[in-house]
């Protein structure tokens, strides 16, 4: 099978993007495993997957269906960095002639908008901060207040070293697991990002994210996503985590968020009734062909 794609990042967070308007390719699990590998195919943290709306979905003026795959080929609910580039391919495809589109995504609606400056701000939606919607089950957990929000203890399993850590729980559309740890670039993440991930009290995994706060306005953050390992930047993480810095009474209501692959920009309320907002960079860097094997 050859099929053609587009390379993308956004801050760093990169993806290959496949236009199915016309029709379906028809790709399995193990076709976007192929798609993603770094050694035998193109490269990639994600998958996404441009389609056209179900005539219901249009009628309500939605423009666009957005598919996305992690690397190990499993569908996911929400990516915020594979947003920004959606919506940056729609428009250099000639797909829109719109700045802000509709875009229906597995856990729902949302809106990014093209700014002048080149960057995307996509509205994110409200962040979920129930524990049983995110999901996590907090059993015979006592939670530790902060702010107007709760920590949680979780017990990792670290080989000849158990630990405990405190994460806030936020959904962003998928699930993550917020710590606050002193310095990013010694966190333990590719030790605890694997335990937090597969945590049996997050029974869809979770995605792992480690903040450092600079400031108030100012934080430095590492995530281990769900299904793909540590990434250069995860857009719903640097919303999740924000959203649990405001709601533990550590951050303002604007946020630079540093990641390995750039920088983002989240603005919240910090009400439950209001939408959070991301800003930040999508970037095109090839466009090509491949042939994906036919045993897979």
């Amino acid at each position: 099978m050859q099929i053609r794609f587009t390379k993308m990042q956004g801050a760093g967070n990169d993806f290959v993007v496949l236009d199915e308007t016309q029709g379906r390719l028809g790709l399995t699990a193990a076709h976007y495993r192929y798609l993603a590998d770094r050694h035998f195919g193109v490269g990639a943290d994600q998958i996404l997957t441009v389609r056209r709306p179900t005539a219901d979905a249009a009628a309500q003026g939605i423009d666009f269906e957005y598919v996305i795959h992690n690397a190990d080929g499993g569908e996911v609910e929400q990516c915020g960095n594979g947003s920004r580039c959606f919506a940056r391919y729609v428009r250099d495809k000639g797909l829109t002639d719109k700045d802000t589109i509709r875009v229906q995504t597995l856990s729902g609606v949302i809106a990014p908008r093209l700014t002048p400056d080149g960057r995307v701000t996509v509205d994110m939606g409200r962040p979920v901060l129930e524990p049983a919607r995110v999901p996590f089950d907090t059993a015979g957990l006592q939670p530790v207040e902060q702010g107007a929000g709760q920590k949680w203890p979780l017990a990792l399993d670290v080989p000849a070293q158990p630990a405990t850590v405190l994460v806030a729980v936020v959904s962003m559309g998928n699930p993550h697991a917020v710590q606050l740890v002193e310095d990013v670039d010694t966190a333990p993440v590719a030790v605890w990002g694997p335990l937090v991930e597969r945590h049996v009290r997050f029974p869809q995994r979770v995605n792992a994210g480690f903040m450092q706060v600079v400031s108030r306005s100012h934080v430095r953050l590492r995530v281990f996503e769900r299904g793909t390992g540590e990434t250069l930047a995860c857009g719903t993480g640097a919303c999740a985590a924000v959203a649990a810095g405001i709601r533990l009474g550590l951050l303002d209501n604007e946020v630079h968020v540093d990641m390995r692959g750039g920088r983002l920009t989240i603005a919240w309320t910090g009400q439950d009734t209001d939408t959070l907002y991301m800003t930040g960079p999508a970037t095109t860097v090839f466009e090509g062909q491949i042939d994906i094997p036919d045993h897979l």
